[in-house]
């Protein structure tokens, strides 16, 4: 697994770097600000790059918009030192993946980029939950009208499972999951797999 981040802190860099080659099976890359950072993506190829929000230049959330213009199934995580849900909130409806505050569990770190490297989502619990208590309206009655199989489904994506992993899980083709989801978005007022997830969380399912 190759990963990249861009963080204009060679101490955070060097953090990172400690504790993602702790595993034998990852390289990790770098960039110092968002003009390296999108000629390195497009360079090595990262199966996830790591996007510090405040970037000398152009900000982090700028070059997230930029490598998703030219490849859109880019898995990237913002990575900030503030860990106001708002902010968590427009880097997730920006593209992101996933969002780490740096206060965080270094723990969470290394959990978030496997997690999103696989095609997963990652959002702090708690921090999901604040968010979807910014958006909070008319979910609880949505949710309890939801049948045991859009459920199941839902809280499936609140643990991060892609649609695939959740048809092999409940033994039903991946056509089921994608036809569920896109009935779970319409009911719920969800634009994204990751707005289902916050859904998700913030009604504790």
């Amino acid at each position: 697994m190759r990963i990249l981040i861009v963080d204009d802190h060679p101490i955070v860099i060097s953090g990172c770097r400690a504790l993602l080659e702790a595993d034998p099976g990852v390289e990790v890359v770098e960039a110092q600000d968002g003009a390296a950072g999108f000629a390195v993506f497009f360079t090595h190829k990262p199966d996830v790059a790591v996007i510090d929000i405040n970037l000398p230049g152009h900000s982090g959330l700028e070059l997230l918009r930029r490598i998703l213009e030219r490849e859109p199934e880019a898995r990237l995580i913002v990575f900030s030192m503030n860990d106001d849900p708002v902010v968590a909130a427009r880097a997730i409806e920006a593209g992101a993946k996933g969002y780490i505050a740096k206060n965080d569990d270094p723990a969470l770190f290394a959990e978030a980029v496997k997690q999103v490297a696989s095609g997963g989502l990652y959002l702090h619990p708690e921090m999901a939950r604040q968010i979807a208590f910014l958006r909070a309206g008319g979910n609880a009655n949505a949710i309890s009208s939801l049948s045991p199989r859009e459920l199941e489904i839902l809280r499936l994506l609140a643990a991060g499972r892609t649609m695939a992993q959740i048809a092999d899980l409940l033994n039903v083709s991946y056509k089921t999951v994608a036809n569920n989801c896109t009935q779970l978005k319409q009911k719920l007022g969800a634009r994204s797999a990751m707005d289902l997830m916050r859904i998700a969380l913030g009604a504790r399912i």
